[in-house]
């Protein structure tokens, strides 16, 4: 499993509002589990932007929090096209001229787990994990019938 750190309000949006594209300097060859952790940083001006608007941003949201695990995806794919060629079609959350990471079956934690993050990806402690894992499992047993 790997992670990487998302400045919010772009975390929120991947967390609740079905942000499926991460926007990355460099590409990865990594595919499979990813968690999402919010940043200590914020991009203020995104916060007004239409599309984090229209995922819902609200800052009292436990998940708008700074500096924690909020989310687990599957990093599915990476396309390059908009690096290579000028041309993609990831849709309205990809930034021209960035490897679009994209991401599915998004899962918001139910509560934030506070952990340091680093400016690439990075590969979260075991303790991080078994914490994450457990609050997951201790959810669905919740929700089984």
């Amino acid at each position: 499993m790997q992670a990487i750190s998302v400045q919010q309000p772009w975390a929120f949006a991947i967390a609740r509002g079905g942000k499926t594209v991460c926007n990355q300097g460099l590409p990865t060859a990594y595919r499979g589990p990813l968690l999402v952790h919010a940043s200590m940083r914020v991009d203020l001006k995104a916060c007004d932007s239409p599309l984090v608007q229209a995922a819902g941003w609200n800052p009292r949201d436990p998940l708008a929090t700074l500096g924690a695990v909020i989310a687990v995806a599957e990093l599915e794919d990476v396309c390059s096209s908009a690096v290579l060629d000028g041309t993609c079609e990831c849709g309205p959350w990809a930034e021209p001229e960035k490897h679009h990471w994209k991401l599915a079956d998004v899962r918001p934690l139910p509560r934030p787990v506070v952990a340091l993050g680093r400016p690439e990806m990075w590969e979260p402690k075991p303790t991080l994990i078994t914490e994450i894992r457990t609050m997951i499992a201790a959810t669905a047993a919740l929700n089984r019938p």
